[in-house]
């Protein structure tokens, strides 16, 4: 066989195949599988007197003890319901020694009527399947928990559970939103109210109409607090009234303020005051600690928030010749 290859012829020999040498599959000699058929070995077939090997069973243990208990007179366990305890150990005469005392004292003090099993559950769903609620006697227990007293307290609400002075104050105490650290000082503030000493009313000063003794207002905080911002409320405001009069002069007028807005003006005047004050240490509670100083201050009389009520009343009452210019301007 000639190849040309690069340009030049190439002869190639080719062997010639003999079928000895070739590889055949590896394989195993098998034999033929030999298969059982009913031909070569039939299966024994009983008589019709006699039961197969697999057709002869024992009688469980219930049934075997009711039929000697039939046979005996003695009576044997009921086959539809589940045999007492009491009943097994009444044959059983080393199980009564055995058995706890609970089922000893159960047997021994047995006053249930003759007919009846105690302890089957399956007798005690039956009774119950039985049971019609036409003869059961209902009975109206009424509520669970008592109705509420009307009128309602103002403090039922929840959003207004606490006093409104309280109340009023916190929110004023509140910065940035925080209002678990408001209520906190209000805290601290009324705890140092109940446990400091009684104050001394400076008579030049004294606190509103109908104040109970100073010796009694430590022992309610709230009223405490509730007195000494009162007391230094201001009445009025003065508010500046450009071209009242003309020619662009203003005027003072003064304006009647509601008890919300008269106890707002007087927390924030001791606000600022206890704001001035100096501090005693460091901590989390040391503001708490001036407003509540102030306060008595305030009780006392010594607060410099009296002086600034009195200057806006005493501007107020030579301003009140100018409330006619304000109701003409309306």
């Amino acid at each position: 066989m000639r190849v040309l290859l690069s340009g030049r012829a190439a002869t190639i020999c080719s062997r010639p195949f003999n079928p000895s040498c070739a590889i055949g599959p590896l394989c195993f000699p098998s034999q033929p599988r030999r298969s059982i058929t009913a031909d070569e070995k039939p299966l024994p077939i009983a008589d019709d007197q006699d039961p197969g090997p697999n057709q002869e069973r024992l009688p469980h243990v219930s049934e075997e003890a009711a039929a000697m208990g039939k046979i005996t007179g003695e009576g044997g366990p009921e086959l539809d319901q589940g045999t007492p305890v009491q009943e097994i150990l009444e044959r059983d005469k080393d199980g009564q020694a055995k058995a706890p005392e609970v089922i000893k004292k159960s047997s021994t003090a047995s006053s249930s009527p003759k007919g009846t099993r105690p302890y089957t559950t399956s007798a005690r769903r039956r009774q119950e399947a039985t049971i019609r609620f036409e003869d059961a006697a209902i009975e109206t227990q009424g509520h669970r928990f008592g109705l509420p007293e009307l009128p309602l307290p103002s403090t039922a609400h929840m959003k207004h559970r606490y006093d409104p002075v309280v109340h009023q104050v916190t929110n004023l105490l509140m910065k940035d939103g925080m209002l678990s650290v408001a209520q906190r000082n209000m805290a601290m503030i009324l705890t140092h109210l109940r446990t400091a000493s009684p104050p001394t009313v400076n008579p030049s000063r004294p606190l509103i109409p109908g104040a109970p003794p100073a010796s009694h207002l430590p022992l309610n905080p709230i009223l405490y607090l509730t007195l000494a911002i009162d007391s230094v409320a201001p009445l009025l405001r003065i508010r500046s009234q450009k071209g009242a009069a003309g020619g662009g002069v203003a005027l003072q007028i003064p304006v009647p303020l509601g008890l919300r807005q008269r106890r707002r003006q007087a927390v924030q005047w001791i606000l600022d005051a206890a704001s001035k004050r100096r501090s005693r240490g460091s901590g989390r509670g040391g503001f708490a600690l001036k407003v509540a100083e102030e306060l008595i201050a305030v009780v006392e009389g010594r607060s410099g928030v009296w002086d600034r009520r009195g200057g806006v009343h005493k501007v107020g009452v030579s301003a009140r010749a100018n409330l006619s210019f304000g109701v003409r301007r309306r």
